[in-house]
């Protein structure tokens, strides 16, 4: 059985409160702890109703249902259940400890109840009295009206697996229905049995949900409706899920907190508020904020809370408030700087809160000795342990003082009045470690400042802290058992017997100053029962030389001050484990540690760098508005001291006495009329920094304005969200109504969680511009924004909270808001809108804008363009004059349109009284072009502010913008289609004076014409200064003028020197062309350099330079030079016209020339590489023209050649390099007439192959010829062979097969223009194309394996009588041939004078023994097989002894006979085949030729027999050898005639 206190008011984890209407008790022996946690009694429900409802129901109808409701039960005890005896037992247990718990509950339900029938009674009364006054009937119920809530819905905060209740109460004739929303879905009870319950009981709706769930997080709403129209009340629930915790065992005392749900139904208006507030050190103060309250009840006072510096005080000695008495009050009885702060009252009312902040300033106290330092503050105590702590403090200001050099650290035990110092010698930073503290005990500490002159007042106490060991907790583990019992843990338990306990661990230096370092390490483990203590060594870092360093104290926490350590030293630490068993190991020694570095500067540099520029501007007329940029290094920055001086005067004053920690400060308190300067400091625990530059010297005056009601800015408007990743959101406002009389150069904004009602800023330093980006929000939180705008005369009044915004990604695909519209030329029926592109653009990229209207106080917005513009304003008209709109804009992407703007605030259609447009114009003195807008209002701030297209147009060559009173005047630099376009001007700080002019290509033409005739006296150019190159190489340089008087005068200055008239420079002009020039007769490398024209008639005057420099001027003296050798080479024989080309119809080239100033005696020669060329036909220098012919040209004809001409006057000669592109032109010309002749494809069979010729005038390998096969390509290879002679080209098909088969082209290219020619390989020419190739390869085979004679016989021989002759030669044959020996045409037979050998197929010999004379003779040797043979002659002279050797002739036969006289006859086995067609025999053979004589071979019919030789002549011999009839190589199979 478990119950639960509830009283008084229950503090939520999100600060709110439930109110004591919420008190109740619930006792329920059985049921859950989380259903009894939230399970409100019925009565605390009703009472809560009666004291908040202001219903006009009478008071005996309130007195009924008070009574009704108090009659009812708090509580139902159910009855009492069988248990088992185990059961029992824990039952009595359980009682036994909570009864004294029940009587105390029933005590304080009776008094509630007491309470709650007083309140409502005198409610009931009060209400009575009222009614009676006034003596008006009460027709409340009987009106029609719609509904309205009394009593509306409140957010709650409850743990998972609780119940909640929300309720709420309507009004309304008739009587209104309600219906209950989850999420904007109507929630239906039956969906979910048992999860909801819907109830309307007296008056009051109330939904109840069960068992809450994580998922029931959402926002809950109550719609009432009736014929008259609907109500809504929202409300949002939270479920939390407590981490770790089983509420299911939930018991007394370990109720969880719930959200605030604050009470207050109150009307709270804030009256004489607490204004900018000083005290001093050791005052009483007191802060009173007088309020009115509706109605004014004593027992239930509006709840207020006090803030300083946004933190939430709470209640204490030091800080006593109170509300009451119709004010609350917040009184400190001993004032310390540690109270300065600005403050801030927050009251709870029925529609939020009421707030009013206001500073309070807190200045030192007079010193006990002068010109000692003020006292330190905001004292604290940290890294608490038994024996040790560290105290931390911020330094006071010092203005006039000396510097402060240390601090002394005091300690006082609770209870104590006795201070005792803790440091011996001033510590120079904001911290010291305090050891040597007894554990259990409690202290408080205060520091005190120390300087030159003595020592100053102390600080404030600091709160009480325990000298306790924080590791102790870490020990202890706590082990649920069956989820009922607890059961703790030591971890000397787990240990087991432990007596030496472990070394210690991660030992380092945690602080490191120029007075001290501190030790840190981790404690053993394991460490044993045995209390502990540690023991610490110190040495120079590499020397091993460790000493002790706390041999007087038993240190028993893991921390330790070192304070006697050298300057410069490097030192390593190490630390013992000790116990009453004995020592530990060493643990490991630290790193080497120095507190301050070789030069004595402390690690790390202290102090930060002084604060940037500091300016002061006016606020009002006793106080200035200071800003200051912040330092460059800031160092763990504590915040900022500000001090000011008289102007004139060296005495500095604090304008604050505790740390700042914004870079912006109001200095109050100050002397109207006086001029002050002011510094500012910044501060941290090394101290203060070098001061800040000191600002401008300021009049303290009322802010800027004339007096104007608002010397600083209105507030903000408009605040909407732009864009939101979850964790960041884009912000953008509307500026101030009022600027306060200075332009606004700064926003602030402040934000806050909508649960919460502390404000935080979001920027530190200013924002120019109205939108902003606040970071690390968090994600599914509402959030709430305020901004300010600041300006010369100080930060105005914050916005109004922005509506609740969730900080939720926006993933949607169309774009977000536009913003920021405006409007100009506001006229009475148009105007022009304009705005901003949505910083989220969705999807995809923005592709235009809708711009829709309604009239003020409609809801019916009418869009004003069916198509998207794509710029960012609209031209509005036909509007009412006098009428007011309200505009939206929506962009459109791909994906659709998107979320409108905010609606803009409603502008009326009608012009300002003395309106006046935008004229444009010409000046008539300087003759430039201008527009110009005379403002009918202006302020001191105003500015105008010029647009293009609307588009500001700020600094830009183009135009310039002057400005003098109430008129402004755009001017165009230099005027052209560029600058045509609308434009618009606006005046800043005023009713919205605007105007626009469009300036067109026509307008803009006219002003042009008239412009040009204002500045006319600039004599106008038709052609600027030029030069020329005349003949003889003269340089003329002039201009034209478009028109020049009589009067001219003009000045020609080369390279700043006036050149005038003189012998080899003529200088003139001509009025009527208006043509100035200067020629030079000599140009040289001198005249480089830049060339002016001055010209001046009448008042006009001009002025043209032509620079000749570098590359230009080398270009003129290299054409000079030309021109003035062409000029000598005419005056001899010349070239008129250098050698050319041409190609004549027979593809001959022609060198050809032109030549002049030629006669009889003049000479022409042509040269090639340097050698002379002699032509068939020499030139004829008197026709004028001379040709050097070269026919077949091909590449061995490239080179130089030259052509040469002279005289007794002179020799002028031409040169024509042939290679390169004139090469490859000259072959191009060739191909286009060797193309256009060219006949069709010819086919001629070969040994080979199939070959394609095609005839032309002339083919050389050069030029650009390609075959095909099938439109494919064919390169030279074994298989396709390409050539040419001088006649043809052709493609022979070596070995060909069917793949052969096709269309084959020839393609020749002359560079411009392609000649083809084509033949069908295939069908029938294919087929008689290959037996023809077939039989010419089978001739070609016989005649390559026919017998023949290779080699070894002579042509005569000469020998002696008795001498032996051998005639040997080789033989060739496939097959082997036979060899027979004739001698005058009749066979040898071999007998022994004469032997005839045939030896291995191929040697064969005829030897003759002993020589006769008979001997002489003509000798043949006849070679054959079945191809056929060769027939081969020898003659063979003999002499006798003594007579000369007869020198016989070759072939010459020894009679004369007839050729049909004798015949041979044919070896009967030989047989040579007869070819059928003749064929030219090849002019080389195949195989190599034996040098001798050749016979006529036998033939199948008789043969002339060659007659004898006679050595009588020299004379050539007729060939060695003659072939016996063979198959020819080769022939032609029947082709077309050649055209």
């Amino acid at each position: 059985m478990l119950y639960i206190v509830l009283s008084g008011s229950i503090q939520g984890a999100e600060g709110e409160q439930h109110s004591a209407s919420e008190r109740g008790i619930v006792f329920c022996p059985s049921a859950s702890a989380s259903q009894v946690a939230s399970g409100w009694s019925a009565t605390a429900l009703r009472c809560f109703n009666l004291l908040g409802k202001s219903s006009s129901s009478s008071a005996s109808q309130v007195q009924a249902q008070a009574t009704e409701a108090m009659a009812e039960p708090a509580y139902l005890i159910p009855v009492f259940r069988q248990r088992s005896s185990e059961e029992t037992e824990e039952y009595q247990r359980v009682s036994t400890h909570l009864g004294k718990g029940l009587a105390a509950i029933q005590e304080e339900l009776h008094r509630m109840r007491v309470a709650t029938k007083t309140q409502v009674d005198n409610l009931s009364i009060k209400r009575e009295v009222q009614e009676k006054m006034t003596k008006k009937v009460d027709l409340y119920e009987e009106v029609h009206r719609m509904p309205d809530f009394l009593v509306a819905l409140r957010s709650h905060t409850v743990w998972e697996k609780m119940p909640v209740k929300l309720f709420c109460t309507v009004q309304g004739y008739s009587r209104p229905i309600v219906k209950w929303y989850k999420g904007g879905v109507p929630i239906d009870p039956l969906s979910a049995p048992g999860k909801y319950k819907i109830e309307n009981k007296y008056g009051v709706h109330s939904l109840i949900i069960s068992r809450c769930v994580v998922s029931d997080t959402a926002e809950y709403s109550a719609v009432a409706s009736n014929q008259h129209g609907t109500a809504t009340s929202m409300a949002t629930v939270t479920v939390k899920r407590a981490a770790g915790e089983n509420w299911g065992s939930c018991q007394l005392g370990l109720v969880p907190h719930l959200t605030e749900i604050h009470p207050s139904k109150l009307e709270v208006t804030l009256l004489n508020r607490f204004g900018v507030t000083f005290g001093t050190e050791g005052d009483s103060l007191s802060l009173v904020s007088t309020m009115v309250v509706v109605p004014d009840l004593p027992n239930v006072p509006p709840l207020a809370q006090w803030y300083r510096d946004e933190n939430l005080l709470k209640p204490s000695k030091l800080a006593v408030m109170s509300v009451g008495g119709r004010a609350a009050r917040l009184t400190f009885p001993h004032l310390a700087k540690d109270d300065e702060g600005l403050y801030t009252l927050r009251v709870f009312t029925k529609d939020g809160t009421a707030e009013h902040s206001a500073y309070l300033f807190v200045a030192d106290a007079a010193p006990s000795v002068a010109g000692a330092p003020g006292a330190p503050m905001s004292v604290k105590a940290f890294d608490i342990n038994k024996d040790y702590l560290l105290v931390s403090w911020k330094p006071p200001n010092t203005t006039n003082e000396a510097a402060i050099t240390g601090y002394f650290v005091d300690k006082r035990e609770s209870g104590s009045d006795k201070w005792v110092q803790c440091n011996d010698s001033p510590v120079k930073v904001c911290k010291y470690p305090v050891h040597g503290l007894s554990e259990g005990h409690a202290y408080h500490f205060r520091v005190r400042a120390v300087n030159s002159t003595g020592i100053g007042r102390a600080s404030r106490q600091s709160e009480k802290v325990t000298a306790l060991d924080p590791a102790e907790s870490e020990r202890l583990q706590v082990i649920k058992i069956n989820g009922k019992y607890d059961i703790v843990i030591k971890d000397d338990d787990l240990e087991g017997y432990v007596t030496i306990p472990g070394e210690p661990t991660e030992v380092h230096a945690s602080e490191v100053f120029k007075s001290y370092i501190v030790l840190s390490w981790k404690p053993p483990s394991p460490r044993g029962r045995a209390p502990l203590w540690y023991d610490i060594e110190k040495c120079l870092a590499g020397t091993g030389a460790w000493q002790r360093i706390n041999s007087a104290v038993k240190l028993h926490s893991p921390r330790y001050p070192v304070f006697d350590l050298q300057d410069g030293k490097q030192y390593q630490f190490r630390v013992y484990s000790v116990n009453m068993y004995g020592s530990s190991e060493a643990s490991a020694p630290t790193e080497p540690i120095q507190k301050v570095d070789e030069h004595g500067s402390e690690r790390p540099v202290g102090v930060p760098s002084a604060p940037g520029q500091v300016v002061a501007t006016r606020n009002s007329k006793s106080s200035v508005f200071v800003q200051w940029d912040a330092p460059k290094s800031p160092k763990n920055l504590m915040g900022y001291y500000i001090d000011g001086r008289a102007a004139g005067s060296k005495q500095w004053f604090p304008c604050n006495h505790k740390p700042f920690r914004h870079t912006r400060f109001v200095v109050h308190d100050l002397i109207p009329g006086e001029t002050y300067v002011f510094r500012v400091q910044a501060a941290n625990i090394y101290g203060l920094s070098d001061e800040s530059q000191e600002s401008s010297p300021i009049s303290v005056e009322p802010a800027l304005g004339g007096g104007v009601e608002y010397a600083t800015p209105s507030a903000p408007f408009g605040i909407t969200m732009l864009s939101c990743d979850g964790s960041s959101m884009t912000l953008a406002w509307k500026s101030p109504k009022h600027c306060g009389g200075s332009k606004i150069n700064a926003y602030y904004i402040d934000k806050r969680d909508a649960d919460t009602l502390v404000w935080k800023e979001v920027n530190t330093t200013s924002i120019k511009e109205r939108i902003s980006t606040v970071e690390n929000l968090t994600a599914g939180i509402f959030y709430e924004f305020k901004v300010q705008a600041g300006n010369l005369a100080g930060v105005g009044v914050p916005s109004a909270p922005s509506d609740p915004m969730k900080c939720e990604a926006w993933t949607m695909e169309t774009p977000g808001p536009t913003y920021d519209l405006s409007f100009s030329e506001v006229r009475g029926d148009s105007l022009v809108i304009l705005w901003k592109a949505p910083v989220y653009t969705g999807a995809s990229a923005i592709t235009g804008y809708i711009v829709q209207m309604a009239k003020k106080g409609s809801s019916e917005f009418v869009a004003l363009n069916e198509e998207a513009v794509g710029h960012r304003y609209l031209h509005v008209s036909g509007l009412v004059e006098g009428e007011s709109y309200v505009f939206k804009v929506r962009a459109v992407n791909a994906s659709g349109l998107g979320k409108a703007s905010q609606p803009s605030e409603p502008v009326c259609a009608k012009a300002l009284p003395g309106t006046k447009e935008i004229v444009g114009g010409v000046d008539e003195e300087t003759g430039d072009i201008f527009l110009s807008l005379e403002a009918c209002e202006i302020c001191e701030t105003s500015k105008f502010v010029w647009s293009k297209n609307y588009k500001a147009i700020g600094d830009c060559p183009r135009v310039s913008i002057t400005t003098e009173g109430r008129s402004s005047r755009l001017t165009f630099t230099n005027p052209d289609k560029d600058d045509l376009g609308k434009y618009s001007v606006v005046v800043t700080d005023t009713d919205g004076v605007s105007a626009s002019h469009s300036l067109t290509e026509d307008a803009l033409n006219t002003m042009l014409e008239l412009s040009y005739a204002i500045r006319h006296p600039i004599v106008p150019l038709k052609h600027g200064l030029n030069y020329e190159i005349l003949e003889k190489g003269h340089v003329r340089f002039w201009l034209q003028a478009v028109k020049l008087s009589s009067a001219v005068s003009y000045r020609f200055i080369v390279n700043d020197k006036e050149v005038t008239s003189a012998e080899g420079c003529k200088i003139s002009h001509d009025v009527a062309t208006g043509i100035i020039q200067m020629t030079v007769d000599h140009f040289t490398k001198a005249n480089e350099g830049t060339y002016t024209v001055q010209i001046h008639d009448g008042k006009a005057k001009n002025q043209t330079s032509l620079v000749l420099v570098g590359d230009v001027f080398k270009a003129a003296l290299k054409e000079a030079d030309f021109q003035r050798k062409e000029h000598i080479r005419k005056q001899g024989p010349h070239f008129s016209e250098y050698l050319s080309f041409t190609v004549t119809e027979d593809c001959t080239l022609m060198l050809v020339c032109k030549v002049a100033n030629v006669k009889k005696e003049t000479t022409f020669h042509w040269f090639k590489e340097d050698d002379e060329i002699v032509p068939e036909t020499p030139s004829n220098v008197m026709s004028g023209s001379c040709a050097l012919p070269i026919s077949q040209f091909s590449r061995k004809d490239q080179g130089v050649y030259k052509a040469s001409l002279s005289d007794d006057r002179g020799k002028d000669t031409s040169v024509f390099d042939i290679s390169g592109q004139v090469f490859d032109d000259i072959i191009n010309a060739i191909a286009q007439i060797a193309g256009e002749s060219a006949s069709e494809l010819v086919l001629q069979c070969t040994p080979e192959g199939i070959r394609l010729q095609c005839y032309m005038t002339y083919y050389t390998e050069e030029m650009k010829t390609v075959w095909k096969h099938r439109d494919s390509k064919i390169a030279s290879s074994e298989k396709m062979r390409i050539g040419g002679t001088a006649e043809m080209a052709w493609m022979q098909i070596c070995d060909p097969s069917d793949k052969e088969k096709g269309q084959y082209s020839i393609e020749i290219s002359d560079g411009v223009k392609t000649h083809a020619r084509s033949f069908d390989l295939s069908g029938q020419a294919y087929t008689d194309a290959y037996e023809e190739y077939l039989r010419l390869k089978a001739a070609a085979f016989a005649e390559k394996n026919r017998g023949r004679v290779v080699g070894g016989l002579p042509d005569v021989v000469t020998i002696m009588e008795k001498k032996s002759l051998s005639l040997t030669c080789t033989v060739w044959g496939e097959p082997t041939p036979e060899v027979s020996w004739f001698k005058n045409e009749q066979e040898v037979i071999s007998t022994a004078h004469t032997k005839i050998t045939f030896e291995g197929g191929k040697f064969a010999s005829l030897v003759i023994t002993e020589v006769t004379p008979e001997d002489t003779g003509k000798y043949s040797i006849n070679v054959r097989n079945k191809y056929g043979g060769e027939f081969v002659e020898i003659t063979v002279s003999v002499y006798k002894h003594g007579e000369p050797a007869p020198e016989p002739k070759l072939g010459q036969p020894k009679a004369p006979q007839p050729k049909s006289a004798a015949t041979t006859p044919v070896p009967p086995r030989s047989q040579t085949p007869v070819s059928k067609t003749p064929t030219p025999v090849p002019s080389k053979p195949q195989t190599p030729v034996p040098q001798s004589l050749k016979s006529p071979t036998p033939a199948s019919t008789p043969v002339p027999k060659s007659p004898t030789p006679t050595p009588k002549s020299p004379t050539p011999t007729p060939p060695r050898s003659v072939k016996s009839p063979t198959p020819p190589r080769f022939m032609k199979s029947p082709t077309p005639p050649r055209k």
